[in-house]
């Protein structure tokens, strides 16, 4: 190998490895000279990235993959953090040579995997620093080359493409337009069926992608459409579900820090309508999100995040002034129905484990057309949805009033199998209904009996609801 190689190309590598003999102990020696700041800087001062490249430019392709791939390594150390030889690797065409080598691999009948990742892992480090960079690589990549790598069911090569994408997005205003265009959103959707096939919800630069695009910016509807596909069968994808999943735990993860933009959640509520019309609750399951099936994913993460966008809408609701409620994000969900379709959706649930346990034959037969929870812990779902809606909100604990929920939601005050922290949310909930109100209070004192509160199904299992005159607050105590 050594022998096809110009002597001014192979000198100052084997110059700067001390070595005189083999190109392959040479690399494997610069490599691990490369792993540390002060060998990055050493091999900089001794202007060794050119004669990489010029190496990377004379080996074939795939006869010398082995020394293409430990050239691709090292050039990936090399510019991990040191500006100078980033700066050499754009000045000296990296992105051409890369690009050229990358295209070889895709090329091939059985696509090389390993070099297709060590490059882009080089260019990964390229672009993390200064918009030149990232340009240069842009130019070069967008939208062909990104999305046929972007095709490849390969978490290894996803994950520095989803960097790549990410880094140029935040670092350009004009690069983050091309990837929210048509072909930049058609990029995006095909890592997210990568991902979902080969990764998960965890991959960290994909996540910060979905963040950016669906969360901080507003083209969750447009990405989500990307998604689809022609099986007339499918009402959902599982690829769908799976971003769902993402802006779930994006959404939990930044309560208070983000607010979900509007036509997003009222894309999301539109979605959790639709799946609840095309679900059949009969074949429901006991397992917990993700469960496996596309619709009953879409149907509970759509729940969970509008109780996340809730929960986040109250905090950013108070900081603002309470006449512009109409205009948040929780505002835009009542005015769209959501307590009604809630409460509906309640109502047509079997009653918890611990109430069904206790009925007596002939309410169980009256009982029988109610529908079981189509996972575990919708019910719940729906009870947090609702507490945090109630949330010093008065209309909507007045429409909870008129549309007969405050009973409803004093029989989730009770433990359930199938619902984890069901008591705990019930609790919340009715608290919430309560505080302020005086006509709610009002209403359930009228359901007391001695001081407490006659549900009929917790009094047959021994327990009722107190509610302290001092501070409104609901409690369960024995009533034994």
């Amino acid at each position: 190998m050594e022998a096809s190689i110009p002597e001014q190309v192979l000198q100052p590598l084997l110059h700067a490895s001390d070595l005189s003999f083999s190109l392959e102990d040479c690399l494997k020696f610069l490599l691990e000279s490369s792993r540390t700041d002060s060998g990055r800087s050493d091999l900089a001062s001794k202007a060794i990235l050119p004669s990489v490249l010029r190496l990377l430019q004379l080996l074939p392709y795939p006869s010398s993959r082995h020394y293409l791939n430990l050239s691709l390594k090292l050039l990936r150390n090399l510019c991990a953090g040191d500006i100078s030889n980033q700066n050499a690797f754009i000045d000296h065409n990296g992105s051409a040579l890369v690009s050229h080598l990358l295209s070889s691999a895709i090329a091939e009948k059985i696509t090389d995997f390993e070099t297709v990742r060590f490059g882009l892992q080089v260019l990964s480090n390229v672009v993390l620093f200064g918009e030149k960079r990232q340009r240069d690589v842009w130019l070069r990549f967008f939208p062909e080359w990104f999305f046929s790598i972007a095709k490849i069911r390969r978490r290894e090569t996803c994950d520095p493409l989803c960097k790549i994408l990410y880094t140029c997005f935040d670092g350009s205003p004009e690069l983050s337009s091309h990837l929210c265009s048509n072909e930049g959103l058609c990029i995006i959707a095909e890592t997210l069926r990568t991902s979902s096939s080969v990764g998960s919800v965890e991959d960290y630069w994909l996540k910060l992608l979905v963040s950016r695009i669906c969360v901080e910016e507003d083209y969750f509807h447009k990405l989500f459409s990307k998604l689809y596909t022609d099986d007339k069968n499918e009402t959902f994808t599982k690829e769908q579900a799976f971003l769902l999943r993402m802006v779930s735990d994006i959404a939990n993860e930044r309560i208070g820090q983000v607010s979900i933009p509007k036509n997003a959640t009222h894309s999301i509520l539109g979605l959790f309508k639709q799946s609840v019309t095309v679900f059949d609750f009969v074949s429901s399951e006991k397992s917990e999100l993700p469960t496996g099936s596309a619709t009953m994913d879409v149907m509970g993460y759509s729940l969970v995040i509008i109780r996340d966008a809730c929960a986040g809408g109250s905090l950013e609701e108070f900081k603002k002034d309470k006449n512009d409620s109409g205009d948040t994000v929780v505002g835009l969900l009542l005015s769209s129905g959501l307590i009604e379709i809630l409460l509906d959706l309640l109502r047509e649930l079997e009653p918890p484990t611990t109430i069904k346990k206790s009925l007596n034959q002939s309410h169980s037969s009256s009982s029988s057309s109610l529908k079981p929870c189509p996972y575990r812990g919708f019910r719940r779902d729906i009870v947090s949805v609702i507490a945090n809606c109630a949330y010093r909100r008065k209309e909507v604990q007045d429409e909870m009033k008129e549309r007969d929920g405050l009973f409803l939601m004093l029989q989730q005050c009770v433990t359930d199998d199938d619902n984890p922290f069901l008591r705990e949310w019930g609790l919340w909930c009715v608290r919430n209904l309560l505080e302020g109100n005086e006509e709610n209070q009002k209403a359930v004192a009228e359901l007391e009996i001695q001081d407490s509160v006659d549900v009929p199904q917790l009094r047959e299992i021994g327990l009722r609801v107190e509610i302290d005159p001092k501070t409104a607050r609901p409690k369960l105590v024995n009533d034994t």
